[in-house]
């Protein structure tokens, strides 16, 4: 799950970058060319140097000796140990959420889960892209409904690094309609106001297992 940047704070080219991540234009191990870059953008090489450094800082990005930056791959160990906090900072958004749902709040959640069902029912091994983006949806429902800006800040972030391999997630079959299923179960906790329970349906939801992340891997090496 990933939910976009906003505000000021973000110098534009590093949302450019951002953008072209969360829609899978840019993918883990994808050398970032310095002139490309300030050729697409019209910047000179300072901006995209300034840019690079900031996404690694972020831990976006890491520079590789004689190759230059790329898009931050993990390997196995690395992956587990980020998917490790990244549960834990899911779920307890879920269980905030829980605690602090509004009434809109709660309409945007209902209504993140019911398309999420219906792309499931239409297209349960099909389009993962497509569900892709609404799943990044009913997470974003449940993050903002955290009312944690700091929690939110670290969501995106962390998400950002393990965003490819939770949309390639969807290209296995029967992925799409469980995970319809899962946000429905937390949906109904955060409704229920059932902090506990929401809290730990989504930590076992944004989990994978060591073989799953194996695969996942392996997939976009």
């Amino acid at each position: 799950m990933t939910i976009p940047f906003a505000g000021p704070q973000i110098p534009a080219l590093v949302q450019r970058i951002l953008e072209r991540i969360d829609l899978g234009q840019l993918n883990p191990g994808d050398l970032l060319d310095e002139a490309e870059l300030a050729e697409a953008h019209r910047v000179s090489r300072t901006p995209v140097r300034e840019a690079i450094l900031y996404l690694e800082a972020l831990g976006l990005v890491r520079r590789l000796p004689r190759k230059g930056a790329m898009i931050f791959r993990p390997t196995l160990e690395e992956f587990l140990a980020i998917l490790e906090v990244h549960a834990k900072l899911e779920g307890q958004a879920a269980g905030l959420a829980a605690r602090r749902l509004s009434r809109q709040g709660a309409e945007d959640l209902e209504a993140a889960v019911r398309a999420c069902e219906a792309k499931a029912e239409a297209s349960p091994d099909s389009d993962p892209d497509g569900y892709y983006q609404l799943n990044l949806r009913f997470h974003a429902c449940v993050a903002t409904a955290s009312g944690n800006g700091v929690l939110l800040e670290s969501l995106k972030t962390n998400a950002r690094r393990l965003l490819a391999y939770y949309r390639a997630r969807y290209r296995f079959a029967g992925a799409i309609p469980a995970s319809a299923a899962d946000h429905r179960r937390i949906a109904q906790a955060i409704f229920d106001r059932d902090a506990a329970g929401a809290e730990a349906l989504m930590q076992a939801h944004v989990q994978f297992d060591q073989v799953t992340a194996m695969d996942l891997l392996a997939a976009l090496s």
